[in-house]
């Protein structure tokens, strides 16, 4: 099958390349994707798990990108919930091959069956952002309708997908971004806009919750805007500090299928919209992790062409 690979940790994006890889093998539990759509985060190459195994031993050369979209091919030994032909949907394991392949190996209860009338380069933008703004709002920060929640990058991957959860529970959403980023968030439903590069976070008024997405002193000076009892969360780094009565969480997403389920029935609905930006083919992958300009929305993988 054809995979981009990296092989040399010092050599960053310039190592990675478009080339065959054996076919994966499923092992128990497991199934065989036939990857029609994939995500990756440009950051992965600096992740330990990309490197090594759970047991700390090279694996490379090694598949990146852990979001994918596609088609049981083949259920390992004592794989149930999933059927052969079935469309899913979900995150490859942070330590094994991963999704940039036309086929990739991914734990059974990694994934969620994938409605028919979503489109498969929606569905690979959907895993890592929108497990990560579910379970930073109402898995850790406990989000619930009447509290006023800040959250950074509201224009971003993750940012747009809690900016809409939070409006859905019915709390009072404070987005943050750059000038540039404020007609998106508002159009999302944030009720008010913060431009980090003008000041405007030292004027801000006080907050339930902080979703931050950004760390150092951004995080630091947001901690101190939430009300004694509250909650920041962060997927950027550890807090330093916590609010008065309060809590402090940095987490790392989580597979969840039940999650996934929930969100894919949000998109299908119309009330979750997935920012896709840039769609480019596996051969042009590797150009992806090193993008021209910024762009809104993600950058998907078409690893196969839909039918």
């Amino acid at each position: 099958m054809r995979a981009i690979t990296v092989r040399d940790r010092d050599a960053g994006v310039s190592g990675l390349t478009l080339t065959d890889m054996p076919y994966p093998h499923a092992a128990e539990n497991d199934v065989i994707v036939r990857v029609d759509a994939a995500g990756f985060t440009r950051g992965e190459l600096e992740w330990p798990a990309t490197w090594t195994d759970r047991a700390g031993r090279d694996r490379t050369p090694s598949i990146p990108g852990h979001e994918l979209s596609g088609t049981v091919v083949e259920l390992g030994y004592g794989t149930t919930g999933l059927t052969v032909g079935q469309r899913v949907f979900g995150l490859a394991d942070w330590a094994r091959d991963g999704s940039l392949a036309e086929y990739a190996a991914v734990e059974a209860r990694n994934l969620a069956p994938l409605p028919a009338d979503i489109d498969s380069t929606v569905a690979a933008a959907l895993p890592i952002s929108g497990l990560t703004a579910w379970q930073g709002l109402f898995d850790h920060a406990r989000l619930v309708a009447g509290q006023t929640v800040l959250i950074h990058g509201a224009a971003g991957g993750v940012g747009s997908i809690a900016v809409q959860l939070a409006r859905e529970v019915g709390a009072r959403v404070v987005a943050t971004g750059r000038a540039g980023d404020r007609d998106t968030a508002l159009d999302l439903g944030a009720q008010a806009f913060l431009d980090l590069t003008a000041g405007d976070l030292d004027r801000a008024d006080e907050v339930d919750v902080v979703f931050d997405v950004i760390g150092g002193d951004i995080l630091e000076r947001s901690t101190e805007l939430v009300r004694p009892g509250g909650t920041v969360v962060s997927i950027a780094m550890a807090p330093t500090a916590r609010p008065k009565d309060g809590r402090a969480v940095f987490f790392v997403v989580e597979p969840d299928r039940a999650a996934l389920t929930e969100l894919a029935a949000r998109v299908r609905t119309g009330r979750l919209r997935v920012m896709v930006g840039a769609v480019r083919p596996l051969s042009e992958a590797v150009a992806a992790f090193t993008p021209e300009r910024r762009t809104h929305g993600r950058t998907i993988i078409q690893v196969r062409e839909p039918d």
